[in-house]
């Protein structure tokens, strides 16, 4: 898996994992995880596959919209040059 392969999604996704497990290790630090090995793991799991799934989600929602939006003034300029030709 090469990092200029990846969709604009998939790397936001996988940034805001890195974020998420970066702020569970904080809270286990400061005590706010049980010190047991599957309490650690837990955490850490959720964490990271929770921020990455929502950022990944909310990511490609917006990818796209802005492709149908691209598409759409796509298609009003052809429409206008019709019209344009048309009226000639």
């Amino acid at each position: 898996m090469n990092w200029k392969n990846l969709s604009g999604p998939k790397k936001v996704g996988l940034i805001a994992a890195a974020a998420g497990i970066i702020l569970a290790c904080v809270g286990i630090l400061r005590g706010t995880v049980p010190a047991n090995a599957l309490s650690i793991f837990l955490a850490l799991l959720i964490s990271g596959v929770a921020w990455g799934v929502v950022a990944w989600a909310i990511a490609t929602a917006a990818f796209d919209v802005e492709q149908d939006l691209a598409e759409q003034e796509g298609m009003i300029g052809i429409e206008s040059d019709v019209e344009i030709t048309a009226e000639q």
